[in-house]
């Protein structure tokens, strides 16, 4: 392992720690009885306090030092006075250890009591300090100059979410926007509860993917020796438990789909699904308003959110259009009663790239998606979808063309699916037929399993029941003005991270690898200029970079590129 001066120079720091018999790393319980908000918020002058959390900052001044210390809600204030940590004649825990063996990073812990500083910051005088836990890697902490200018943030969005343990420590903001998330599940429960409604599990392994029309992980299940997939969604399996007799469940499900990654899409997300028995889409409707309006005043005190240029008002009612009626105003064309090869030559018309394998259903998806969806920024509900779109769901009642469907959009982006659930055993057996049948003609969103158990669950009868899914991910983003669903992830997925180079690199070529690491491919002058160094450095830089096989230049028809190896 290669590691930095500053990683060597706290690796001998650790090594002195323990040559004077202190543990870096002590296993035994310290006894936090406060916190940074609660001492700013309950503060009493002289009250003492055990605090604990990671040492962020520190101004020493000889015999005497004032430092910040980070816990989970936020930072407070300490003051180091060697004369009051030191009482007796020997003075080495603030001379050596807090002066010379303490880093930025480090956990500790303290006893002390509250009091003012003449400037008014509500302080801890420190009477006792511990060190919990010694920090080997400095934090990517941003430096403020003399001009108040910030230098080095750590605002690279992979760096980010590859080190989000490290991100969470210095943008204070992205911590906000996981306390929200968590406010968000938890309003969400409550109003289902006070409902009335039970939270269930059902399996994530499955032997059949079904639910919804996505590309499923594969994996194997050794003892009994069938491959498994990961869920797609859960719906088929709560439809079961109200089969079996509950009136209202739901689940916060995690949930994977094989399919691409994009700002709005992760493979592994989180879907919040529930059934309800005796109720019906236009019930639902309202139902998911009081639920949205609730849960933004529970996140952030106001139906209202900024979502970039937009403000958006969760406040019920929403607008109800059909779907027939969005694709009418912004394409002109009416999909009623049309056969496929009619959409799909006029789909063809208005540019929308299409292939004998879509089906009727798949091609007035594309017509919404590629000319309505992008039309509806506030909360509207997009209303009685075709029935090809839809295999799950109970035939409207007033036009068997159609079904009783509804998508909540939310800035051109869907972030609920809801149905009147198809209860008919007979009808859902065809409906699967014929989503088969589009799989086996290539259609790569039709489903391409029927589930026969659920088949025979619902020939004992399920009761008349509306369903809904909402992407916790995706309304999350909306209630905190992240354009990113890796933003309100902690962990998203990434490609393998490269790794370091072996050889030691001397500061410009570190700061040219920095710059390709960031872009992978770069135009070779546009590398040159970005890095700033004279034609001489220039050269035995990028030569040094591709004798050691860290980066190459490719030559194409828009001229040399640089790329990481």
């Amino acid at each position: 392992m290669q590691l930095s001066e500053q990683e060597t120079v706290r690796r001998e720091k650790l090594q002195k720690l323990r040559s004077l018999g202190i543990n870096p790393y002590p296993a035994n319980l310290y006894p936090v009885n406060h916190t940074s908000k609660q001492i700013k918020e309950q503060y009493q002058e002289g009250k003492k306090v055990i605090i604990a959390g990671r040492l962020m900052s520190r101004r020493i001044q000889g015999k005497a030092s004032f430092a910040e210390v980070q816990d989970s809600e936020g930072r407070v204030q300490v003051y180091f006075n060697r004369d009051e940590i030191c009482t007796g004649e020997d003075k080495s825990k603030y001379n050596e250890v807090y002066k010379k063996l303490l880093d930025i990073g480090d956990f500790i812990g303290i006893k002390g009591e509250l009091f003012t500083t003449k400037v008014g910051e509500k302080s801890v005088r420190v009477k006792e300090f511990t060190l919990l836990s010694k920090s080997l890697r400095p934090l990517p902490l941003p430096k403020v100059d003399a001009e108040g200018n910030i230098h080095d943030e750590f605002n690279d969005p992979e760096l980010r979410y590859r080190q989000r343990y490290a991100d969470l420590v210095v943008n204070p903001h992205v911590k906000e926007v996981f306390i929200k998330r968590t406010k968000l599940f938890a309003a969400m429960r409550r109003f289902f509860n006070d409902a009335g409604y039970m939270e269930v599990e059902t399996p994530i392994l499955q032997p059949i993917p079904g639910g919804a029309a996505a590309r499923p992980f594969i994996t194997h299940h050794n003892t009994l020796d069938i491959p498994m997939y990961m869920r797609i969604a859960c719906e088929l399996y709560l439809k079961k438990v109200l089969i079996g007799g509950f009136e209202g469940v739901y689940e916060f499900a995690k949930t994977f789909r094989n399919e691409g990654m994009d700002r709005t899409h992760n493979p592994e997300f989180t879907m919040m699904e529930i059934y309800v028995a005796y109720k019906d889409y236009n019930w639902m409707m309202e139902f998911v308003e009081k639920l949205l309006e609730y849960c933004a005043i529970e996140v952030n005190g106001t139906t209202k959110a900024t979502f970039g240029e937009y403000e958006i008002d969760f406040k019920a009612p929403y607008k109800r259009v059909t779907m027939t009626d969005a694709i009418k105003e912004f394409t002109g064309f009416d999909i009623s009663g049309k056969t496929e090869d009619e959409i799909r030559k006029a789909a063809a018309e208005m540019g929308i790239e299409v292939d004998d394998t879509m089906g009727k259903g798949k091609l007035i998806d594309e017509i919404f998606g590629e000319k309505c969806e992008g039309n509806y920024i506030q909360p509207t509900y997009i209303i009685d979808y075709p029935k090809e779109m839809s295999p799950l769901t109970k035939e409207h009642r007033d036009n068997p063309e159609l079904t009783e469907r509804f998508e909540l959009m939310i800035c051109g982006k869907e972030v609920a699916n809801a149905y009147s659930e198809l209860n008919d055993p007979i009808d859902q057996r065809e409906r699967f037929e014929q989503q088969l049948k589009l799989a086996q003609k290539g259609d790569d969103e039709a489903t391409e399993f029927i589930d026969y158990d659920f088949l025979r669950a619902l020939e004992y009868g399920m009761p008349p029941t509306s369903g809904l899914g909402i992407g916790m991910d995706r309304l999350i983003m909306f209630l905190t003005n992240n354009q990113s669903i890796q933003e309100v992830i902690f962990f998203p997925q990434m490609r393998p991270e490269k790794k370091a180079p072996s050889i030691e690199l001397n500061e410009e070529e570190k700061m040219v690898m920095g710059i390709l690491q960031k872009e992978e491919k770069i135009a070779l002058n546009t590398l040159k200029t970005a890095s700033g160094l004279s034609n001489k450095k220039w050269d035995k830089t990028i030569k040094s970079l591709t004798k050691n096989d860290l980066a190459k230049v490719v030559k194409t028809d828009e001229g040399l590129f640089v790329e990481l190896v």
